[in-house]
């Protein structure tokens, strides 16, 4: 029998395995369209207006589908979606698929953070930031066989098929008896929630998703060919940029919950921002690959327990349902991932790659400015005001 938790640790992986794959191939695609830069950042914009259209008026489809449904086609969808990129005629086609895409990817935001939220009620243990670390180890087991993949020579088309099969076989099988946490009581005036936007009480929690977000859209769209145009180095060697980010945020998400646990939310954030920051800054200023690569690691590593953390603080407000707060942190935060590289590769074409990076600092530093007060001080806080769980062997 697979637990709950563990359907949804998948559809993260899975789902970060299908993205992970296209990323690690944007040098590719990029030739394959003949763009440049800024082009290609224009093209990805696609992701992040389906994605935001999503995240707004979503949580009422996802909710009325259920966590089964949702999940089915949110995770299997994008797989099939990008598997047609490398054999489209031109540019404009991509958009429009990364817009059918990015609405997939909205719910699926919505849907597995509210049933993790729901889990953690149901349990009194803690499952997201675990549950973000597998969407990082699926970056990372994607882009180290993605960089392998490319220095073979496999095309794009074959690479992004290949991937979309296990996709659909692995979490089709998964996914199909999939059962569901039960739903909190309707609290008096939850209906009256249909769109999801941010309110001022989440907006610092947004602010600290979106320095998270950012730091993860450069570092996972833009390492590899950041790592081609500044350093000319062959593909397993360029690969490596987002190979050593998603490795390192996967270890942060994956051993982040005991940390929490003893030295609280809001410390551990600061940790991260600060530390994600300098990667940034040794990034855009690297003179060897080696310090890109080091660079790299520490913001993977710093961006790593951010989101997760705020997260967790948006699902915990009383003032409005779960599903709302989540899916209006994610509005910014998740949209942010899709539309701060393409942005970012405006900046690339016009003031060079490195300025991509340094760009991201005062971001990074507001970031951290929010972590200061948005996040609580708690050393243990179990979800939803229940008692603390024990810290066993395994945190």
């Amino acid at each position: 029998m697979i637990a709950p938790q563990h359907r949804i640790y998948a559809s993260f992986f899975l789902f970060a395995v299908t993205t992970g794959a296209l990323m690690a191939r944007l040098p590719d695609i990029q030739t394959h369209f003949d763009i440049s830069e800024g082009q290609l950042g224009l093209t990805m914009i696609g992701m992040a207006i389906g994605s935001l259209i999503a995240l707004t008026f979503g949580p009422p489809v996802v909710e009325r589908l259920g966590f089964r449904k949702t999940a089915l086609v949110t995770v299997l969808g994008p797989s099939v979606l990008f598997a047609t990129i490398p054999w489209l005629p031109a540019a404009p086609a991509m958009f429009a698929v990364l817009f059918f895409a990015g609405l997939l990817a909205g719910a699926l935001e919505i849907n597995l953070n509210v049933e993790i939220d729901r889990l953690e009620m149901q349990s009194g243990k803690r499952y997201m930031n675990r549950a973000h670390g597998f969407w990082s180890v699926g970056f990372f087991v994607t882009a180290l066989f993605g960089a392998m993949i490319r220095q073979s020579g496999i095309s794009a088309g074959l690479h992004m098929g290949l991937v979309a099969l296990i996709v659909v076989a692995v979490g089709g099988s998964l996914l199909f008896r999939a059962t569901e946490a039960p739903r909190p009581l309707r609290l008096e005036g939850e209906a009256s929630h249909k769109f999801a936007f941010p309110n001022m009480g989440l907006l610092p929690l947004c602010l600290i998703g979106f320095a998270a977000f950012l730091v993860e859209g450069a570092g996972i769209d833009w390492s590899a060919i950041y790592m081609r145009n500044v350093f000319a180095v062959e593909p397993i060697v360029g690969g490596m940029g987002l190979t050593l980010f998603a490795f390192f945020m996967a270890v942060g998400r994956l051993t982040a919950d005991p940390v929490v646990a003893r030295f609280g939310p809001r410390h551990v954030a600061m940790v991260m921002l600060g530390a994600a920051s300098l990667g940034a800054l040794l990034v855009g200023l690297a003179q060897t690959p080696e310090t890109a690569l080091f660079g790299f690691a520490l913001m993977g590593a710093g961006c790593s327990a951010v989101y997760p953390l705020a997260v967790s603080a948006a699902a915990q407000r009383t003032d409005r349902p779960a599903a709302v707060n989540v899916a209006a942190i994610g509005q910014v935060s998740f949209v942010v991932f899709f539309l701060a590289p393409p942005l970012l590769g405006f900046v690339a074409e016009f003031l060079g790659i490195r300025m991509s990076y340094l760009i991201c600092l005062p971001l990074l530093l507001a970031g951290l400015w929010a972590s200061s007060f948005a996040l609580g001080t708690n050393k243990v806080e179990a979800p939803h005001g229940m008692p603390p769980e024990p810290l066993g062997p395994n945190g």
